[in-house]
């Protein structure tokens, strides 16, 4: 045994007494302070924008994967590979459009809801929950430029108000009953 690691003899523990280093383990920072949020901003929850670059992607690859298992059944078929392209192509025209049309109805999704969705589908969740919220705030009439929290700070707003009046009041109350004495 050197400078007590391990086992003081191997005998009996089924190892042969060999110690190694975990390079696996991190060791914790000494004196690593946590940041400081610079403001309230950035405490709030900030939803995950969609990358749409992505989710036009994955539109064309579903048109592709279609358009993919139109060709195999041709082939399958024994067509010239003439029509086989051809075929294709109107296919793809068809379902690229029907893609555009859906998207300028929707303003963007193509209506596909979360329950569809799988985990690993980041981008498609993320834009499905903008739409529901969406869909949620105008159902209760939310305004677009409502703040959380904004109802109270009016309401504790109108209490300093009030008290400030109320300590005006007693101030200039006090100063006429010291006249009147």
């Amino acid at each position: 045994m050197s400078d007590n690691v391990g086992l003081s003899t191997p005998r009996g523990s089924g190892t042969s007494g060999y110690v190694q280093r975990n390079l696996a383990h991190m060791r914790p920072r000494d004196q690593a302070a946590p940041y400081q949020p610079r403001d309230l901003d950035s405490l709030r929850h900030k939803q995950r924008l969609p990358d749409q670059g992505l989710l036009e992607h994955e539109r064309k690859r579903e048109v592709e994967v279609k358009v993919l298992e139109l060709r195999d059944q041709l082939e399958e078929e024994g067509v010239d590979g003439d029509d086989i392209d051809a075929k294709c192509d109107d296919l793809r025209k068809k379902l690229l459009a029907e893609m555009d049309s859906i998207k300028k109805k929707t303003g963007g999704g193509g209506g596909v809801g979360p329950t569809r969705l799988k985990m690993h589908q980041v981008h498609e969740l993320a834009d499905a929950k903008i739409k529901e919220s969406e869909r949620l705030r105008r159902a209760l009439h939310i305004s677009k430029d409502y703040e959380e929290g904004s109802h109270w700070r009016r309401q504790e707003d109108r209490l300093k108000k009030a008290l400030e009046r109320d300590g005006d009041g007693d101030a200039t109350k006090d100063s006429r009953d010291d006249r009147r004495s």
